[in-house]
């Protein structure tokens, strides 16, 4: 408050005496009244001079307004009125240009203002709670106060916030508001709100903002909307940038599929506002921030699939191809492209499938290299295509194949209808202007990043440098300009691309040392005395030769390690040669181009670094620092240790591979095992089946048995009958012939059912024996069924032991498990072929079976028929024994009658004794034949 009143009494043109007292009185009006009306209209004057004379009101009315927003809640008209004063009071908006000193003095203001505000917090919670109101003249000043106040003191305002009971839900009401008023300027409020601050952007992602924010895009027209989309997109940005649960909340929410339609190219006529440029801009800057590289590698590459699979990757490179748009929002896609693409394979296939629509139609590879080697097109531009190119071949060895294929003998177009982009390259890397030579340069070099394969292949390269010469190859034409003193940007591309291709491949190292001019060459150039603009060459030649001496296998007799060593120290000095060497990571340019991935120059002298170059010079300082220490028994012995653990890596591989293999027979091996003890289940399963089967025949073909006995019985009485009677010997004689008829039929038929019981019998022994490992075995065990029980069990023994000997051999001794492994599988394959013969023998009885219990059933319906018969006719003859019967007894009736003697019971009873002896030996002789 002392600041605050020195600041006013140091003003020259401060406010009038009576102005001051017209201040005073008002104050004392809103302190003092007692009618609403009175300090309504009061907080209305202080209103009307709070612009004009900010600091006095600001100094005797702040105290007394928040006391309104306090005590007079209830009335909307004086709370709004307040809060407008507050707002003109800390808010730093002027509408008229004012002097520097002026604007200076007014944030001051502004910020010393928020500091009385805030001092007490509760304060921030009261305007909270008014914003609650839906009143129109309450809710909107106090969002406009409210964003003043973070734009003031923003992390004090924002923990003030975070620690109120529901701040941040209470703010987040305001973008639901139908009056687009307060919600665009809620908008604004959340801006400031989210800025730098991840605790309140996790807390207004998780709000739903990210829905309503894309609604309010929409409904606004997309790309095409005005400012509003704007304000939307940059608050999308501060939730979303350096916040990865935000980020990961967006993908999994499925919002990236609706930033599609953003980037839908209409007519092309249609024109490109400056608003539409900015949005646009924006919407492309808001797709980088969830591909960005430096966020997880991990969310980003599921950003990527997604972009990808709704087709935004497609809708970009549209843009990327299409005519007519802006050289910023060209340059700003090819940018956004590359980080949708960049370590993602599914992407890079695409990118590399992409055509522009030209006749005939190029690649847009092809197309974009164009642009980035040809000197007129603007350095931002160029920047891009070199990024996006470089992208494309980051961790894509099959991408970097294809663009070394284009410049190998056997790929180029002879007829020159069509330039690859092997051939662009080397047309940039041997042009007059710098930067193409420096692009170029860097662009082969990423074609050859972390694959020795195409290191290997790019030295196959043949050069026809002028008519009537031989050809020359890449790797010596690179050398020859290198020596020529070009421009340093060119020496410094074409030394980053040798000390990337020589790096890790001792092929390549070879064949650099192979031609003599070029060790004497960089000696030379390290030894010299050179100003301060060359030290970085210097630099650069002594990392070429440190990448010579450690990537050297010692296959030249003039070039080994050693005299290298030797002609360094003679000729730059070890000492000399380290600190040459460190030239390089003090470059002034070298951190700047270590942060990030992405080329970005301020202007073209600039552009002397690249990213991944700058990584591989921090991995090999230091290893080539030791190198050129170390003796030549220091180096012996390294290589010897080297070819040891080689060896020791080798034998190991060897042996993994031996237990893979091993181990994959093995699990082969148990597969077969499995499938052949659940086929041998199903096939004792089966033969139970069929044995029971057999057993109810069996069953049935006894029952039949019985019946067919008590009905002979029942027929043997009746004939007993006949006989008691004595009467009509005919008719008896006769009955008696048909008995007799058909007992012979019936011993038949007995006969035929001993036969195929006896059939049966020997087929349930088989059956029985069928789980023997040998087919001899199971003939023998048809012919002896008291040998099945024993059968049956040693049937199960070579499973089980092979069970047990395999959970044996998982336990062993890996040296051990070898040899173990090898006799186990021979024993295993034995095993498989007797449970294949078995499984073939189970197979031909349960079919043999099948095929007998067909003809048993067959003949046992036709046996069930015939019996059936029989028994009707049996049911006849006793209808017709008991009409004989009862033609009997009347007939004995009558010859009583009549006087006529009639034989006695007794002499009867002795005449069917002899009769019942005669059919006892029938029944005896009839017993037997069953």
């Amino acid at each position: 408050m002392n600041f605050l009143r020195g600041v006013m009494g140091g003003q020259n043109a401060g406010p009038q005496h009576t102005e001051a007292e017209t201040i005073q009185k008002l104050c004392d009006r809103v302190a003092s009244s007692t009618l609403l009306d009175d300090r309504r209209n009061a907080v209305r004057a202080l209103k009307s001079l709070s612009k004009k004379y900010r600091l006095e009101v600001g100094i005797q009315a702040m105290e007394h307004l928040i006391r309104v927003l306090q005590t007079d809640r209830s009335d909307s008209e004086i709370i709004g009125y307040a809060l407008d004063t507050l707002y003109n009071i800390i808010s730093n908006d002027e509408e008229e240009e004012v002097e520097e000193n002026s604007t200076r003095q007014n944030e001051d203001l502004g910020s010393q203002f928020t500091e009385i505000f805030i001092k007490q917090q509760e304060n921030v919670t009261l305007l909270l709670s008014l914003l609650e109101e839906f009143d129109f003249h309450v809710r909107w000043p106090g969002v406009k106060l409210l964003t003043s106040l973070l734009k003031q003191l923003g992390p004090q305002v924002q923990q003030i916030i975070l620690v109120s009971p529901m701040g941040v839900s209470r703010l987040m009401d305001v973008l639901a508001d139908s009056r687009e008023v307060i919600r665009n300027d809620g908008v604004l409020l959340l801006q400031a709100l989210t800025r730098s601050n991840g605790a309140i952007q996790k807390i207004v992602a998780f709000e739903n903002a990210f829905e309503r924010l894309l609604d309010i895009i929409t409904e606004e027209g997309s790309s095409d909307g005005g400012i509003v989309v704007e304000d939307c997109l940059i608050l999308l940005q501060n939730l979303l940038k350096n916040n990865n649960s935000n980020q990961n909340f967006f993908k999994e929410g499925s919002y990236i599929q609706r930033m599609k339609p953003w980037f839908e190219v209409r007519d092309e006529n249609s024109g490109w506002s400056a608003q539409k440029v900015t949005s646009l801009h924006l919407m492309l800057q808001l797709v980088r921030v969830l591909v960005s590289p430096t966020n997880p590698p991990g969310a980003t590459s599921s950003c990527q699939k997604a972009m990808f699979q709704c087709g935004l990757l497609q809708q970009l490179c549209t843009i990327l191809m299409a005519t007519g748009v802006p050289a910023d929002i060209l340059t700003e896609t090819i940018n956004t492209v590359s980080e949708v693409i960049r370590g993602c394979q599914v992407n890079q296939d695409y990118f590399a499938s992409v055509n522009a629509p030209s006749n005939p139609p190029r690649p847009a590879i092809v197309v974009l290299l164009m642009s980035m080697v040809n000197e007129r097109q603007p350095f931002v531009l160029r920047c891009a295509v070199l990024y996006c190119f470089q992208c494309f071949l980051y961790k894509n060895q099959k991408g970097q194949g294809e663009i070394v294929s284009t410049l190998l003998p056997s790929t180029i177009d002879a007829t020159g209808n069509s330039v690859s982009a092997g051939q662009l390259l080397c047309g940039g890397l041997f042009s007059t202007d710098s930067l193409s030579n420096w692009c170029a340069a860097v662009a082969l070099a990423h074609a050859l990043q972390e694959n020795a394969t195409q290191k290997e292949q790019l030295l196959r390269v043949q050069l026809a440098t002028s008519i009537g010469n031989p050809p020359v190859s890449l790797l010596q034409q690179c050398t020859n300009i290198l020596s020529q003193g070009s421009k340093i940007q060119t020496r410094v591309g074409l030394l980053m691309l040798l000390c990337t291709w020589l790096s890790n491949c001792p092929i390549a190292v070879t064949h650099f040392l192979h031609n003599t001019a070029n060790v004497p060459f960089l000696t030379g150039q390290i030894a010299e005395n050179l100003g301060e603009e060359e030290h970085l060459v210097q630099g650069l030649c002594a990392l070429l030769l440190g990448i010579s001496i450690y990537f050297n296998d010692n296959s030249l007799e003039t070039y080994l390690k050693e005299k290298l060593k030797q002609l360094i120290e003679k000729r730059i000095g070890k000492e000399n040669f380290i600190e040459k060497l460190g030239f390089i990571s003090k470059h002034e340019l070298y951190s700047r181009a270590s942060q990030k991935p992405q080329p970005n120059f301020p202007s073209p002298e600039y552009m002397i670094f690249d990213h991944e170059f700058t990584k591989l010079v921090k991995e090999l300082e230091g290893v080539i620092t030791k190198a050129i220490y170390k003796s030549s028994e220091e180096d012996k012995k390294e290589e010897e240790v080297k070819k040891t653990l080689e060896q020791h890596d080798n034998i190991v591989t060897h042996y993994k591979n031996m237990i893979r293999e091993q181990d994959l027979q093995l699990e082969e091996l148990k597969h077969q095992i499995s499938t052949l003890k659940c086929q041998n289940e199903q096939l004792q399963t089966a033969v139970t089946q069929q044995a029971s089967q057999i057993q109810q025949q069996k069953d049935q073909y006894n029952l039949l048995k019985v019946q067919r006995g008590k009905d002979n019985q029942l027929q043997g009485s009746s004939s007993d009958g006949v006989q008691v009677n004595g009467v009509q010997p005919e008719e008896i004689s006769r009955l008696r012939e048909e008995i007799d008829e058909l007992k012979s039929n019936q011993q038949l038929l007995q006969s035929q059912l001993a036969e195929k019981d006896s059939l049966i019998e020997n087929l349930k022994s088989s059956q029985a024996a069928s789980g023997l490992h040998d087919p001899s075995a199971t003939a023998a065990s048809a012919r002896d069924p008291e040998q099945v029980p024993e059968l049956k069990q040693a049937k199960s023994f070579p499973v089980q032991g092979e069970s047990e000997s395999l959970r044996a051999a998982s336990a062993a001794d890996v040296e051990g498990r070898l040899s173990a492994l090898l006799q186990e599988t021979k024993e295993l394959q034995n095993e498989i072929k007797i449970l294949s013969e078995e499984r073939t023998a189970l197979k031909e009885q349960l079919d043999s079976s099948n095929s007998t219990i067909a003809i048993l059933q067959n003949e046992k319906d036709k046996l069930e028929l015939e019996i059936t018969d029989s028994k009707k006719e049996q049911d006849d003859l006793l209808v017709l024994l008991a009409d004989q019967d009862q033609k009997i007894l009347s007939l004995k009736k009558k010859l009583k009658d009549l006087g006529h003697p009639i034989v006695e019971e007794d002499e009867l009873e002795s005449g069917d004794q002899d009769d019942e002896d005669d059919e006892s030996e029938d029944g005896k002789d009839h017993g037997l034949s069953i």
